[in-house]
């Protein structure tokens, strides 16, 4: 009975042993029969394939990474040879000590991984080698089930097959994430220690190793830098027990202090800038370019001025608060002889959502005030007015559907007030403008003509004022809406001469592979006369024009540099403005509330240039101290008095100012003077707004504005108390003839002597003059090297100390009597050296 049941029992054991037998093969079977019929990538190729490589935007060194634009993830693919040794030994060491023994797996940890771990209720984990990492970063999603772990188990063998150590191993550096959007060894090296993988110590080496595994949970950056340290600690461990590194190495790297670098907010660096250039390279590229060709931007950014921009903005923004309700401020700065943009400020704080600080304030169209004027005044200059043209600064009306006098009514009636509510009288378009006077610049306006200065706007580079109907005699105040980015490269054109340069972000784009994409071309085109553009940046720069209004020292002076600026505020007080140039750097500045309410009332003086010019400060020392071009304004012989500063009349002669009576020819300059006719009006009476230096118009009324200037201006004359009329002298000076002039003779110099150049020289003269003999000035070579104010006029000089002296020269004596009338002599001066 007992032998009958053993033998049951060995025979179900042996059926139980057989099923099992079978069912292991008919599983194996099925698992063969479904790895072979897997739809899976051709590896046959994929050593060449493309890993999707970061577009990155860098400063104009293109050393300083300003952000990585790939969908927030960094990547940078660098070749096997340029990785450290040392980390390629980490990263064997801590992640796959067998990587150079097995072929793709290891069959005893993939089991646990697949069957052991779940049964613990851990799920799909664990078990990869650096080859299985590769496929699951580079083909399969991360999803944790069975049939997943066994597509990675069979295309790990295969890529084995096909790639061999090295090429594995490059692929799962440059593509194994390191923390936030740092993918790729190249691109945790540089955002942790400022340098290339290549250079990676040991222990720096080690550290990054540690990450991978949990990049979050052991960041430098995070609560737990000392499981880091642990971490980093066995991974050095490993390393010496492997024979990657000697016992030694090991104690220098675990004692090593290493510095990680400081982490930024957001892996961004002047974000207003970045998406700015972002934008452009989408709309020049399209997305999937910017997305997928790996870009390198090389913008024109100067971060160092960036930062210091972002330091006084925000400073000057958060007093502003406080001061005048003003919460955000901008600043761009551009390089006129260029165009390049080097410094781009959208607003205080781009992450502060209190002030919705990521929108941009710089390319944001808002009204300018009276930062508009200078385009007006230079279009009044092209068309034939001068700086010392003159208008009536009083209280005008300039609605031709509104009495001359109404300055009441609103509706369609305008009469502008100045800034201080006063008006001066008679005041010059160069102190109008240095004063940002209103009721001069908007008869400016009317006389250099709406559509002109409207051409002359858009020509510098205003690109918002595209519809004139839109506009009125208001644009000059700034009725329009510009950007900060277009207002400062326009300025900039006055600081180049006349010369306008597009502004631009980019200097260079390469693609991923090295080949040049894009390349910053200068495009220079005049669009301004150099002699007007030197007329606006000598009226800009003219500080004692403008002390009057701004006072001697303002925020607009600076000692010992030429710096031009105008600033800007709109009548309801929502934006401040200033913008100014040096030779070489052209700067604007805004201040205001994004949602558009209203400041403090106060002038734009106040509430942004202390900001501006605290940059400038800055920028100036980092800048060469050029010096503008001063402009050479000839007026011609009969050109209109209104047109030369004269405001009394139109009807001008000239006498000496000694006798009274009219100059001749022999009249000298000293004592010309220029007198009128008495006979005060607007300048509509003296010029046609449409050709000032013609003729006068036959009838003034015949200008639908004379009637609304000259009524304010005939009664400015009779409150105070102007004389007019008079009469042309009948008379001619007697006092400058060719017979009063001095006559002189050289004394002692002979024109066949030779003179030692080192043996002082002293020269005598003769002279006879009606009258007394005031002074005598001596040239050589036309070149002035003395004067001599009491008889008998002899000088004494060292020939070799005169900087022009020659073997053969000439000597020229000039005698000036008390009058001015003047004689001179010369002779042939022979120096021997």
């Amino acid at each position: 009975m007992n032998s009958k049941m053993k033998h049951r029992k060995r025979k179900s054991s042996h059926r139980i042993v057989l099923f099992g037998v079978a069912v292991l093969f008919f599983i194996s079977g099925g698992l063969i029969l479904w790895a072979a019929t897997l739809e899976i990538p051709d590896l046959e190729s994929f050593g060449q394939r493309k890993i999707a490589q970061s577009t990155k935007i860098y400063d104009r060194t293109g050393e300083v990474l300003l952000f990585d634009l790939h969908e927030n993830v960094q990547r940078t693919v660098i070749s096997f040879d340029r990785m450290s040794r040392n980390i390629k030994n980490a990263t064997v060491a801590i992640e796959d000590a067998e990587f150079y023994e097995h072929r793709g797996i290891r069959p005893l940890a993939t089991f646990r991984a697949v069957f052991i771990q779940p049964l613990r209720g851990k799920g799909i984990q664990g078990g990869s080698t650096i080859t299985q990492q590769v496929v699951k970063n580079s083909l399969l999603t991360n999803e944790r089930k069975i049939s997943r772990k066994l597509k990675e188990w069979v295309l790990a063998i295969k890529l084995e097959k096909v790639l061999n150590k090295e090429e594995i191993l490059a692929l799962y550096l440059n593509e194994t994430p390191y923390g936030g959007n740092l993918y790729g060894i190249e691109e945790a090296s540089q955002a942790f220690f400022e340098k290339s993988a290549s250079d990676l110590s040991i222990a720096e080496a080690a550290y990054l190793a540690s990450l991978p595994q949990a990049p979050t949970f052991y960041s430098p950056y995070g609560n737990n830098r000392e499981r880091l340290e642990e971490r980093k600690n066995f991974v050095l461990f490993r390393m010496r027990e492997d024979g990657f590194i000697s016992a030694q190495e090991y104690e220098m790297a675990i004692d090593e202090v290493v510095e990680f670098k400081p982490q930024e907010d957001t892996g961004i660096k002047a974000p207003h800038f970045v998406f700015f250039i972002e934008e452009y390279l989408e709309q020049k590229y399209g997305k999937r370019a910017v997305d997928e060709r790996g870009f390198k931007v090389i913008t024109t950014l100067d971060y160092n001025l960036q930062q210091k921009a972002e330091n006084i903005v925000k400073t000057f923004a958060l007093e502003n608060v406080e001061k005048f309700n003003a919460e955000n401020a901008s600043l761009v700065a551009i390089e006129p002889q260029t165009g390049q943009i080097l410094v781009m400020v959208g607003s205080r704080d781009y992450f502060d959502e209190d002030i919705d600080g990521n929108f941009n304030i710089a390319l944001a169209k808002r009204q300018p005030g009276s930062a508009f004027k200078p385009f007006v005044y230079a279009t009044a200059f092209k068309n034939g007015y001068t700086p010392d043209t003159v208008v009536f600064d009083l209280e005008t009306q300039f609605s031709s559907t509104c009495a001359p006098d109404d300055f009441t009514s609103e509706n369609e009636c305008y009469s502008p007030k100045n800034y201080d509510e006063a008006f001066r009288g008679p005041v010059t378009f160069r102190n109008a403008l240095a004063q940002s006077i209103n009721v001069p610049s908007v008869k400016a306006l009317y006389l250099a003509g709406l559509t002109d200065s409207l051409n002359t706007a858009r020509d510098m580079g205003l690109t918002t004022l595209t519809d004139i109907s839109r506009y009125g005699l208001t644009l000059v105040l700034g009725g329009g809406e510009v950007t900060l980015l277009d207002m400062t490269s326009a300025y900039g054109v006055f600081a180049n001469d006349g010369v306008k340069n597009s502004p631009t972000g980019i200097l260079r784009v390469e693609d991923g592979t090295g080949n040049l994409v894009e390349e910053f071309t200068e495009r220079p085109a005049e669009v301004l006369s150099s002699s007007i553009a030197r007329q606006i940046s000598d009226i800009l720069s003219d500080n004692e024009a403008r002390t009057p209004a701004f006072g001697a020292r303002s925020p607009l002076y600076f000692d010992g540099y030429d710096v031009a600026a105008k600033t800007g505020t709109t009548n309801d007080s929502r934006d401040a403005w200033i913008v100014g140039y040096s030779p070489n750097i052209a700067v604007g500045a805004w201040a205001g509330n994004n949602d558009n309410s209203p400041m403090e009332k106060q002038v734009a003086g106040f509430i942004v240039a202390p900001l501006w010019n605290a940059f400038m400060q800055e920028v100036l020392q980092e800048r060469p101290r050029d010096l503008f071009k001063k402009p050479v304004l000839e007026y011609e012989e009969g050109m209109k008095p209104v047109l030369r500063g004269e405001w009394r009349g139109g009807e001008p002669y000239v006498i000496d100012s000694i006798s009274g009576n009219l100059a001749t020819e022999y009249t000298p300059a000293e004592t010309r003077e220029e007198r009128v006719i008495a006979d005060v009006h607007s300048i509509l009476y003296w010029v046609n707004k449409n050709d000032p230096r013609g003729e006068k118009p036959e009838d003034p009324g015949r200008d639908p504005q004379f009637h609304l200037w000259e009524p304010s201006v005939r009664m400015w004359v009779e409150e105070n108390g102007v004389v007019e009329g008079g009469a042309i002298p009948s008379s001619f000076d007697t006092l400058h003839t060719p017979e009063n002039q001095p006559t002189v003779t050289f004394t002692n110099i002979h024109p066949t002597v030779r003179y030692p150049a080192d043996t002082p020289l002293a020269v005598l003269i003769s002279y006879s003059s009606r009258f007394p003999v005031q002074k005598v000035d001596y040239f050589m070579n036309g070149v002035f090297i003395g004067s001599v104010s009491r008889a008998p006029f002899s000088l004494t000089f060292s020939p070799r100390a005169i900087q022009n002296i020659e073997s053969k020269n000439t000597l020229r004596a000039v005698v000036y009597d008390l009058v001015f009338n003047k004689g001179n002599a010369e002779t042939d001066l022979m120096i021997d050296f």
